[in-house]
């Protein structure tokens, strides 16, 4: 196993400050988003929320089986942020600050202009496994804020990270491709999202590219010292 690029069994809390620990005050952009879910989820009521829907709903099935994909995203933020924080410290901050940037702006429309959907089936033609994972999703995450989705809106932010890293290797920069896609359209088979959400997810994610990446995309030259002529 390899060795992490931070000696972590050193950390204490009054240590927080010093540069080998500093990034770690990055995970407290985990509890503004709890924060913030709880009090969007439960203190703006439906009522309140614009409804999203496009034609391109309609053409999209519900399909229970892309659940897996739905649930495979919180195992892919997981893995992704421990790696880079055990192994990237550079990579970790630049995916944290992304998935901050995207929480504050979503959570800002969330209040601003609440939305909701109303694609979820009534009834589940099939009762499986697939069913009863979504009988508990649908349980606990309301159909409210919606747009963008964050889950669209995160996927863009590993992704990217990931596609960056030299090291990785080439087989698993197309497997991750792959798998976010299927994340991405499963917001929509399983009917959390509406096609909207996910749309508007993607200036969401060059936003939040930008302000992470303008350094790497458009490096500031350093003008050049003149020599005098012998």
């Amino acid at each position: 196993m390899k060795k992490p690029v931070v000696d972590y069994t050193g950390f204490r809390l009054r240590r927080i400050n010093e540069p080998q620990f500093a990034h770690i005050k990055l995970l407290l952009g985990w509890v503004f988003y709890f924060v913030f879910y709880f009090l969007t989820e439960n203190l703006i009521p439906a009522e309140r929320c614009h409804v999203v829907y496009c034609f391109l709903d309609d053409l999209v099935p519900f399909r229970e089986g892309f659940v897996l994909f739905y649930v495979s995203w919180y195992v892919l933020i997981v893995i992704s942020l421990l790696y880079f924080f055990l192994y990237d410290i550079q990579s970790f901050k630049d995916l944290s600050t992304f998935i901050i940037i995207t929480q504050v702006v979503a959570m800002a429309v969330y209040i601003l202009y609440p939305t909701r959907q109303d694609l979820r089936p009534a009834v589940f033609a099939h009762q499986n496994l697939f069913t009863w994972g979504l009988g508990i999703i649908y349980g606990f995450d309301t159909p409210t804020g919606v747009c963008p989705s964050l889950h669209v809106a995160y996927s863009l932010g590993i992704l990217s990270a990931w596609l960056k890293k030299k090291d990785a290797s080439p087989l698993w920069k197309a497997v991750l491709t792959v798998w976010i896609v299927l994340i991405c359209l499963s917001v929509m088979f399983v009917k959390q999202h509406s096609a909207v959400d996910v749309i508007a997810a993607l200036p969401l994610g060059l936003l939040a590219e930008y302000m992470v990446y303008r350094r790497r995309w458009c490096p500031v030259k350093t003008p050049r010292k003149k020599t005098k002529n012998a």
